[in-house]
């Protein structure tokens, strides 16, 4: 297994406590052909080949995107951020569970900010686009 510790800012950081989410329960991992990442209670899992697609990204508006997971209501992706600067945005073949613990809302894509992006997509491996 190779884990991925997430990269955060301090007000990201302050922003996150109150929802549990702090650099011992915000991170991904690969193991074989799986991802799974936690961001304080919440959790998204997937095979590696239900990815698509992943780019490097960055630039958000911390109101949008610190303290819990937030949930796009434009296309139903699901970001887990701790830093405005840099992310991973993944794209998925088949929508994945996340933020809803019932299952009821899936994503088809999910935006997480390992501390090494470009090594969290060498990892990924396969013939994925990588662009920033």
């Amino acid at each position: 297994m190779t884990r991925f510790e997430f990269a955060f800012s301090r007000a990201y950081r302050a922003a996150g406590l109150p929802f549990g989410v702090n650099p011992r329960t915000a991170w991904a991992a690969i193991d074989g052909d799986r991802l799974s990442v936690h961001f304080g209670p919440w959790r998204l899992r997937t095979s590696l080949d239900n990815i698509a697609n992943a780019t490097i990204t960055g630039g958000f508006a911390f109101i949008k995107t610190a303290g819990p997971a937030h949930l796009s209501l434009a296309d139903r992706g699901v970001t887990f951020a701790t830093n405005g600067e840099r992310a991973v945005c993944l794209e998925f073949h088949r929508p994945v569970t996340a933020i809803d613990p019932m299952g009821l809302i899936t994503h088809p894509n999910a935006t997480l900010t390992p501390s090494d992006p470009e090594s969290f997509l060498a990892a990924l491996g396969g013939d994925l686009p990588e662009a920033s």
